[in-house]
C-alpha cells in the first residue's frame, strides 16, 4: 500500500473531491451567519447625518440591496476567481490585507503544532510505559493544567514571567521569519507555548491512553518475550501502531489552533488573520469577515485531508 503511488494519487483525488460539498456547505454556512450578525454596514460606514438617497446609493454599490441567493452567488463566483472582494472600511482589496496577515498566523500555527507533537508525544511515551510511576503522575498533572487553563489567561502568566519578570523574551511584537529568523522566534517563544501548551497536552493524554492499550497487545508481549530492546519494542511495535488516535487529535487540533490565534495574536499583538477579524468585526466589514473565516475553515478542511493521508500511509489496514 505504501508503495503503490498510483493508489496514493488515486486516494488522494478521491479525498479532494469528497471536500468540495464540504467547502460549499461551509462557505454557504459563513456567509449566512455574518448577515444575521446585528447591525448595518452602510450605516456604519455613513454615519447618522446621511440621507436616504446616499444610503441607497451605496447599498445598491455594494450589491446588499440583492436577495441573499444572489449576494451569495455573486460573492462565490467572486472567490472562485481569487478576487475576495474590498473592504467596506479601508475600500482597499481584502486579498492585500490578509496575504499580509497569513505569514504570522502561518508562522504562529505551525510552531505551536511543533511544540505540542515535540511535548506531548515523549510525555505520552513515557507515561504510558510505567503507569502509576511518579513520572506517570506528574505528567498527568501538567496535562490536566495545560487542558484546563484558558489561552488567554496562560499568555498573560507567561508574559509576567518571562518578560516581565526575568525580561528573557519581548512581551509582545512581531519580526518576518525571512527578514529576521532569530527576532521573530523570540518574539514567536511565549505565544507558541501558550497556544501550543492545550494542544501538548491533549496530545499527550491520547498518546499515553492509545500506548498503554497497545502495549497490553499479544504481540508486543511476544517481542518483549523475545528479548528485544525495549526502544525497538517501544518506538517500532508499539508507538506505530498507536499513531492513529494520535494523528487524529493532532488533525482536529487544527482547528482548535487557529480559533486561539484568535485570542493569542490579541495578546501578543501579532499582525496576523486573528487581529484582521477581529477588527474587521468591530467595524462592521462583512466582506473581510467572511473572506477571513472561509480561508480559516478551507485550512482546517485541508488539515484534515492530510490526516486521512496519513492515515493511509501509517496504517496498511485503510483501503484506497
Amino acid at each position: 500500500m505504501k508503495g503503490d503511488p498510483a493508489a496514493m494519487t488515486t486516494y488522494i483525488a478521491q479525498k479532494l473531491l469528497a471536500t468540495i460539498p464540504v467547502m460549499l456547505l461551509v462557505s454557504a454556512g459563513v456567509f449566512l451567519l455574518l448577515h444575521l450578525i446585528p447591525g448595518d454596514p452602510v450605516a456604519a460606514m455613513l454615519g447618522e447625518n446621511a440621507t436616504p438617497e446616499q444610503y441607497a446609493a451605496l447599498k445598491h454599490e455594494l450589491g446588499l440591496d440583492l436577495p441573499l441567493p444572489e449576494q451569495y452567488a455573486r460573492w462565490l463566483g467572486r472567490v472562485v476567481t481569487g478576487d475576495l472582494g474590498r473592504s467596506i472600511r479601508s475600500g482597499q482589496p481584502i486579498g492585500t490585507a490578509l496575504k499580509n496577515a497569513v505569514a504570522p498566523t502561518a508562522e504562529l500555527t505551525v510552531l505551536a503544532l511543533l511544540f505540542a507533537i515535540v511535548v506531548g508525544l515523549p510525555a505520552g511515551i513515557i507515561a504510558a510505559v510505567r503507569p502509576g510511576s511518579l513520572p506517570d503522575v506528574m505528567l498527568n498533572l501538567f496535562a490536566l493544567l495545560g487542558v484546563s487553563m484558558p489561552t488567554f489567561w496562560s499568555g498573560i502568566l507567561l508574559i509576567f514571567l518571562f518578560s516581565l519578570g526575568l525580561g528573557w523574551l519581548p512581551p509582545s511584537g512581531y519580526a518576518g521569519l525571512t527578514e529576521a529568523p532569530v527576532d521573530s522566534l523570540r518574539y514567536m517563544a511565549l505565544p507558541m507555548i501558550a497556544l501550543g501548551s492545550t494542544v501538548a497536552a491533549v496530545v499527550m493524554r491520547q498518546t499515553r491512553a492509545s500506548m498503554v492499550e497497545v502495549l497490553s497487545n499479544d504481540y508486543v508481549r511476544t517481542a518483549w518475550s523475545k528479548g528485544l530492546a525495549e526502544q525497538s519494542v517501544i518506538l517500532r511495535h508499539a508507538l506505530w501502531n498507536a499513531l492513529i488516535p494520535v494523528i487524529t487529535v493532532v488533525g482536529l487540533t487544527g482547528g482548535l489552533l487557529l480559533g486561539g490565534a484568535v485570542i493569542t495574536e490579541t495578546i501578543f499583538a501579532i499582525p496576523g488573520m486573528g487581529r484582521v477579524i477581529v477588527s474587521a468585526i468591530f467595524e462592521r466589514d462583512f466582506p473581510t469577515v467572511q473572506a477571513g473565516a472561509l480561508l480559516i475553515a478551507m485550512t482546517v478542511i485541508m488539515m484534515n485531508l492530510v490526516v486521512d493521508v496519513l492515515y493511509a500511509y501509517v496504517d496498511p489496514r485503510v483501503r484506497y
